[in-house]
């Protein structure tokens, strides 16, 4: 627990998909077509450095398949296009009890200028990125293509 507090652990749910869109109040406030769907969690002590470092990793990470079918391409090679929700849930902790505990989760006013960092550093790439909306309650819909989900953290 005190490793979450001595700089944070930012966290990022990813999944290949076909098409994504992410609607709030019944209006589609973002969507793409073949890339990324990106869950985004901020933990307390996290810092601008993990949040460049974490996009960097993630428009560089080969999930997409080359000619042969292998995992072998990033979402830079494939041209795809990025979808970013931020998902405070991932900072959970379930260890004690039923109920998770959402304790080491930044607050917004940490959480919400991380969360810009991030889309920028993506967006830096020449990576087309579409987000949800910070906070927001978001209904994301998504063709998650393999199905191919990875769980990172930087």
């Amino acid at each position: 627990m005190a490793a979450y507090f001595n700089g944070g652990l930012m966290k990022a749910v990813i999944q290949r998909v076909m098409n994504a869109s992410v609607q709030v109040d019944g209006k589609v406030v973002g969507a793409i077509d073949q890339g990324i769907l990106i869950y985004l969690g901020i933990i307390q002590g996290d810092t601008k450095k993990q949040a460049e470092d974490l996009a960097e990793k993630i428009v560089r990470f080969r999930i997409f398949p080359d000619h042969q079918g292998k995992m072998n391409l990033s979402l830079l090679e494939v041209q795809g296009k990025a979808l970013i929700v931020s998902q405070f849930t991932l900072a959970a902790d379930g260890k004690k009890g039923n109920r998770p505990s959402f304790d080491l989760a930044a607050l917004p006013d940490q959480a919400i200028p991380l969360y810009e960092q991030f889309i920028q550093k993506i967006r830096s790439f020449n990576i087309h990125a579409e987000t949800g909306i910070f906070g927001a309650h978001m209904n994301v819909i998504a063709t998650n293509h393999g199905p191919v989900t990875f769980c990172l953290e930087k």
